[in-house]
């Protein structure tokens, strides 16, 4: 069914605020490999400071998603993307890590917003949310691999500063069309057109709703997501700089007119762009297979991959290449898997504040791999990639606790039959 004009707006709208909240996301690790050789710091301390960006983007997700009920969707994602490209501006006119340090923070709080009023804004106003959902994941893929690529292929040309104000400029220009849109926000909720600000949750219902929430089986599934998170955001941030100092890396030949090129950058990129087929494959099998079953399944493949990168650095250039295509594929084919499982063990009606909880595990909790990453890195490359396995390997334990039905804090609500049936 073709999609109808409010349909579209919002459909339009949401698209460009997630391809940008990546975009600036996934831009970040190729930076940080230029300050590491720009400033005097050590990858602990550069860690700690990177940390401070990501670790709002997910903390902030709870509160977001409040402010997004009493404020409005639209308003919301405005200023997101108006903080967000402030932001980047912030950190073109850094000349120390501590402004690095402000600049990245200042995104992170920006970009925490987006999720849940982005996600709000097309349950709620959007008639065929699934198509919408479906675009909007596509949107946000797109902004995943173009961030780091258009970031990479600057940097060969221009100081990363001048890199880092050219990437807000699409965040501007979205700001201009966020502005000018137009579109009904909850033209979906029948009898309900005034929901927003009077049904915003009170502190007391917030504290009610997350007791009840943590007393059944979502409470091992937002463990489980955090150890998602912390494997997630501890690779992709390290990765650029892993591979730079890959000894594949070392004397390769360029042709004549590339010899400014990183290949390493490009590798990233890469991975990145073969995760969109993961996702869309992770998407479709979510359809066959219980999430619990495949979160063991792919939490077991993350524990080999995480410790098969240990001899592969040390292995020719195909076999890098292999080995990370092989990584970005099954890195988001395990995105849906944990998705589905948040709507599996919770009940409807806390659907929202759910998924709240998840992104705070996914991007907030899961942002202490990039502070305990660079302390490890600096001991050993080794270490790191045990460290890494180590959180993929308790989420499979976890899982597989799910699957062997021994969620002790499942209830016999609506939740824990669902699951059941799966």
């Amino acid at each position: 069914m073709a999609l109808n004009a409010n349909d579209r707006s919002i459909a339009g709208f949401t698209m460009a605020g997630h391809a940008l909240v990546h975009w600036f996301e996934t831009a970040i690790p190729i930076f940080l490999v230029v300050w590491l050789a720009e400033f005097d710091v050590s990858i602990a301390l550069l860690g700690l400071v990177v940390a401070l960006g990501y670790a709002p983007f997910g903390i902030g997700a709870l509160p977001g998603g409040i402010l997004a009920d009493r404020y409005g969707t639209k308003r919301l994602i405005v200023l997101c993307l108006a903080g967000m490209s402030l932001a980047f501006l912030v950190l073109a006119t850094s000349s120390s890590i501590y402004a690095i340090a402000v600049g990245l923070l200042l995104w992170g709080i920006a970009a925490s917003i987006y999720h849940p009023a982005g996600l709000s804004l097309i349950s709620t106003g959007v008639e065929e949310r699934g198509t919408v959902f479906a675009w909007h994941g596509i949107a946000g893929n797109a902004g995943i691999a173009l961030g780091p690529f258009v970031a990479a292929t600057l940097l060969i040309f221009l100081d990363w500063q001048y890199v880092a104000a050219i990437l807000a400029a699409p965040g501007l220009l979205a700001v201009l069309y966020g502005l000018t849109a137009e579109f009904e926000p909850t033209a979906a909720v029948e009898g309900d057109v005034d929901a927003g600000a009077d049904e915003a949750l009170s502190l007391s219902d917030l504290v009610t709703n997350s007791k009840a929430m943590f007393a059944s089986a979502f409470a091992i599934v937002f463990v489980i997501v955090t150890f998602e998170g912390l494997y997630y955001r501890g690779m992709l941030t390290y990765l650029p700089e892993i591979l730079h100092g890959a000894p594949a890396m070392d004397g390769l030949a360029l042709p004549a007119g590339l010899e400014g090129i990183e290949p390493a950058d490009y590798i990233y990129v890469g991975l990145l762009v073969v995760g969109m087929a993961g996702q869309y494959a992770g998407g479709k099998l979510t359809d066959r297979i219980p999430p619990a079953r495949g979160l063991a399944v792919l939490f077991a493949i993350f524990t080999v991959l995480a410790l098969a990168f240990i001899p592969v650095m040390t292995m020719g250039l195909w076999a890098v290449v292999a080995l990370c295509g092989v990584f970005g594929f099954f890195l988001f084919a395990i995105q849906p898997f944990y998705q589905n499982a948040v709507a599996v063990y919770t009940p409807a009606d806390s659907r929202g504040l759910s998924y709240g909880y998840t992104y705070l595990g996914e991007f907030g909790l899961g942002a202490a791999s990039i502070a305990l990453g660079g302390f490890v890195l600096d001991v050993s490359l080794g270490w790191f990639f045990v460290m890494i396995a180590a959180f993929a390997l308790a989420g499979m334990v976890l899982s597989a606790a799910l699957v062997a039905g021994l969620d002790w804090f499942a209830d016999s609500g609506p939740a824990a039959e669902s699951a059941t049936d799966d």
